[in-house]
């Protein structure tokens, strides 16, 4: 497998863990039940999320159109939203929401 393959398989990877996080935050921001500090703590995962999705799909856009790639950051961009996306989901788990079905 080459670097480049490589690469663009955790940018992508890494873009669908984020995406699946903003919307895991998504869902336990719109819930009725938590106070505001709560709601602003929920809104600022969640803006963090999107803008990690959207920043990862950029690379991954960026990678394919024009071949430029740096593996380095494609391996540390898998890795941190796995992590954003574990921590996410713990947080969830903790404030009460049933895991998905």
């Amino acid at each position: 497998m080459s670097a480049y393959s490589l690469a663009v398989k955790l940018m992508a990877i890494a873009a669908l863990i984020q995406i699946t996080a903003a919307i895991l935050s998504t869902e336990v921001l719109l819930r009725k039940r938590l106070d505001k500090t709560q709601k602003l703590y929920w809104l600022a995962l969640d803006v963090g999320a999107l803008l990690f999705a959207l920043q990862s799909v950029y690379a991954l856009e960026l990678a394919l159109r024009t071949g430029l790639f740096d593996l380095r950051q494609s391996l540390l961009s898998g890795l941190i939203s796995w992590l954003f996306a574990y921590a996410i989901y713990q947080l969830r788990k903790q404030s009460g929401t049933p895991p998905p079905p």
